[in-house]
């Protein structure tokens, strides 16, 4: 099982560190270098243009914009992953996706992964004016448009709600096939990701998550991307953190998105160096350290 961080300070739901609403890009940028130093498999960023004020309560109202960070982040780094978690389909035509996130593909050398969901809140949608009805089988076309149209100089798609073609995106995607990984808690976002190459379940108990995927035939290379349901501790609580990380392989998990019990940022780097040498390996994989 592979290893990517939740990015702290990128999003600040209630629970986040109490370092974090006094950070900012530097800090961010030190968590994601000594992540990809240690070869840990990706950092994220999640998407929300504006939260409704009486939302923020229980969704944050903190969330970095994902392209003009992971730009930031791109140059700081050297191999590790850049995921989107996630974009919101309804949001962007699938064309605007595939050449702003296609231009970071390019100048990050192809660490492009592309979580992607279908969206809940609809005061968002509104102020965007994007219709919220409906949204499901939107986003399903925009998925299809998508895998149509990464890495591709001349894209052409035709489907119920997007149609295309004779059309030039440059620069676009370097990767022959851009990782598109699908955020969601229902079995239709299950059945979504099977036509995609990655789960990314939220709120659901493990339990769940693994009757789900027992019910599945997942495709050879799919990935589940589980999180721990708190911050792991592995310089205060190895033991229980090489616990935590166990239950969600037990569950079906190839991919851990976790977050660090932290009281700054050089403290979050050292629980990054504390968990890549919990004693015994545990069964995670990491690239070889830089």
């Amino acid at each position: 099982m592979r290893v990517g961080i939740v990015t702290p300070v990128a999003a600040q739901p209630p629970g986040r560190g109490a370092w974090e609403p006094d950070a900012g890009i530097e800090e961010m940028a030190l968590v994601a270098e000594t992540a990809d130093r240690l070869g840990y498999h990706h950092v994220t960023c999640s998407e929300h243009v504006a939260v409704p004020a009486e939302a923020a309560g229980t969704r944050g109202g903190v969330y970095w914009d994902p392209l003009a960070t992971f730009g930031y982040l791109a140059a700081r780094t050297s191999r590790i992953r850049l995921a989107t978690q996630v974009l919101v389909l309804g949001y962007h035509h699938p064309l605007a996706i595939a050449k702003r996130y296609g231009t970071l593909d390019r100048i990050s050398g192809g660490r492009l992964t592309l979580g992607l969901g279908v969206g809940s809140l609809e005061e968002e949608f509104d102020l965007l004016g994007a219709p919220f009805a409906g949204r499901g089988a939107r986003a399903d076309d925009a998925l299809a448009a998508l895998r149509a149209s990464l890495s591709r100089r001349t894209p052409e798609y035709r489907g119920e709600h997007y149609a295309y073609s004779g059309l030039v995106v440059e620069p676009h995607a370097v990767q022959e096939r851009v990782p598109l990984w699908i955020g969601g808690r229902s079995g239709r976002s299950l059945r979504r990701a099977l036509t995609a190459d990655g789960w990314v379940p939220f709120g659901l108990p493990m339990s769940a998550v693994a009757a789900m995927l027992a019910g599945a035939d997942l495709p050879p290379g799919f990935d589940v991307v589980l999180a721990p349901p708190r911050p792991l501790d592995p310089i205060g609580a190895p033991e229980e953190s090489a616990a935590a990380l166990a239950r969600l392989r037990e569950a079906g998990a190839t991919i851990a998105g976790v977050r660090m019990e932290a009281g700054s940022a050089r403290h979050y780097c050292e629980q990054l160096a504390a968990l890549r040498e919990l004693p015994g390996g545990h069964g995670l994989e990491f690239e070889e350290e830089t």
